[in-house]
């Protein structure tokens, strides 16, 4: 699957560097292995609207989508988090591989406002594989918004 996302990045002439770096087990692991602080590990999480409705929410390593807010900005007052296999059938992804280049359809982005101007890393399509873009070419060039959506990581 990693071709896909690698495509559609060269052919949405965005500025990438592929970093192959093999299993890793967190995002602790993740940043090691990109060389980045846990915030550049983006996750790209997959949330259902509706039947057949999703979008891509990117979300800095060290934060968690804040529902309330994500609702808010939506107009909505449900969402949900799908399943691997719909995650999946809805991408054509598995879950920690997840990018929205390459997706199966072009699902909305909204990314969160924190990454604006950095240098962000997103998972490529494959495990073991993350490309490292600029958030704010990423963002433009997938059409998507910035927002504020998520909250501090939860202390464990």
């Amino acid at each position: 699957m990693t071709g896909t996302a690698l495509d559609a990045l060269a052919s949405a002439g965005l500025d990438h560097r592929v970093i192959r770096h093999g299993p890793v087990r967190s995002l602790a692991e993740a940043a090691a292995a990109r060389g980045v602080e846990i915030p550049d590990v983006v996750k790209t999480i997959v949330v259902r609207r509706g039947d057949d409705d999703f979008l891509f929410v990117l979300v800095p390593g060290d934060r968690v989508i804040s529902w309330p807010k994500l609702r808010a900005l939506l107009g909505v007052s449900r969402l949900s988090m799908p399943d691997a296999s719909e995650a999946k059938a809805a991408t054509g992804y598995e879950r920690g591989t997840i990018t929205p280049y390459g997706s199966l359809k072009p699902w909305p982005v909204i990314a969160d406002e924190r990454l604006r101007g950095r240098e962000i890393t997103l998972g490529a399509g494959e495990h073991g594989v993350a490309v490292a873009v600029d958030a704010d070419a990423s963002v433009a060039g997938l059409s998507g918004t910035f927002a504020d959506v998520t909250d501090p990581e939860p202390a464990r």
